[in-house]
């Protein structure tokens, strides 16, 4: 009954129930890429959206997709032989305003406050 409600009313963690619907009556399945994000497009080919497997982080879309989804091609090619190399990392999400966000020449104890409020 909850995951009804989160999918009716909570837009931030999968699709809605609106999203589900027009997906169902105007979408059609373009493809899926290697974190299993779904692509459609309607019929008239005049909208373009994904649907997340998981949470919704828009850095997980690769970049032939990314530039499908944004009317740069038009046509996506699936190179299964395409070239990784050494210095190229997996994704790994946004870690801002987390404990293990990127901190340049300091550890996360030693980061203090520049200032002093004057107010006490």
């Amino acid at each position: 009954m909850l995951t009804f409600f989160k999918k009716i009313f909570v837009w931030w963690n999968q699709e809605t129930l609106g999203t589900k619907l027009y997906t169902f009556l105007f979408g059609k399945l373009v493809g899926k890429d290697e974190f299993g994000n779904s692509y459609y497009e309607n019929k008239k080919k005049s909208k373009r959206w994904v649907i997340y497997k998981s949470e919704i982080d828009a850095s997980k879309i690769p970049s032939d997709w990314f530039s499908w989804i944004h009317f740069t091609k038009n046509k996506i090619e699936f190179n299964t032989n395409q070239k990784k190399y050494e210095w190229q990392k997996p994704h790994s999400p946004n870690l801002t305003g987390t404990s293990k966000a990127y901190h340049p020449n300091k550890k996360n104890e030693q980061i203090k406050k520049k200032y002093t409020s004057w107010k006490k």
